[in-house]
């Protein structure tokens, strides 16, 4: 099984690992596009004004460009560790037991605009890209990771079944066929459903917890469902390939 997360805009700071090592990381192949992207974002940074416009930044959000300026030379930690947020905090990886913490490692993955997507345990430094920006002189961020990313992620979740928790913007940069997807849905009193927007990124982050914490190995959706009903969730199965989380 390979979970596939969302990253998050916010990141925790420094780390106790080695600068940035490209050949380190998992899907390998995407390492030329990688390269590429952080060229870019390192230069970006080198004109601030030109870095809060296309990062969507405030003027009090330096700390963020100073951050892609030191990308080839700050210090890493692993992508778990990395991503925070309403997610990350429900999936509560620092709660893991040594035995728990492996499984995260072996079943989770995590997409993003600068690195397309990582496994848990790749060592990456703290940054500042999202899957919806356009750097200057480039395509959109969809148009180039589209040609390599679809390919990496079918070649790592050969044989086994992919849950993509990812939001559609970071799914546009490489869908992966057949893999499950989650929708949240709020159930209100007179029986009409709304998506959640707050609340989406806390429910996928407990069912990523639950798909870490079991012992199953679910093969369909079916199991997939019986897990997320069994931590306490409420889940219908909508298709083949979609799952609702229902609040």
């Amino acid at each position: 099984m390979l979970v596939l997360l969302p990253p998050s805009e916010t990141k925790s700071d420094g780390g106790c690992d080695a600068p940035l090592d490209l050949t380190s990381l998992a899907l390998p192949q995407l390492t030329p596009v990688r390269d590429r992207l952080i060229d870019e974002v390192v230069k970006l940074a080198a004109d601030p004004d030109g870095a809060r416009a296309v990062l969507g930044l405030g003027k009090g959000a330096d700390v963020e460009i100073a951050r892609n300026a030191s990308l080839r030379a700050s210090p890493t930690r692993p992508a778990l560790e990395r991503y925070t947020g309403v997610l990350y905090d429900a999936l509560d990886a620092r709660g893991f037991t040594k035995a728990q913490r492996a499984k995260a490692d072996a079943r989770l993955a995590i997409g993003s605009a600068l690195f397309g997507a990582v496994r848990a345990t790749d060592a990456i430094p703290a940054y500042r890209l999202s899957g919806g920006s356009k750097l200057p002189g480039l395509p959109t961020l969809s148009a180039i990771w589209r040609d390599v990313l679809p390919d990496a992620l079918h070649t790592e979740g050969a044989g086994e079944l992919v849950i993509d928790l990812r939001s559609g913007t970071y799914q546009q940069l490489g869908r992966v066929p057949g893999a499950i997807t989650a929708n949240v849905l709020t159930e209100h009193p007179d029986g009409t459903r709304t998506v959640v927007s707050h609340f989406n990124k806390h429910h996928k982050g407990l069912l990523a917890r639950a798909l870490v914490l079991t012992r199953a190995d679910p093969t369909d959706i079916r199991a997939v469902a019986r897990i997320a009903n069994k931590s306490g969730l409420k889940t219908e199965i909508a298709s083949a390939t979609e799952l609702l989380i229902i609040t």
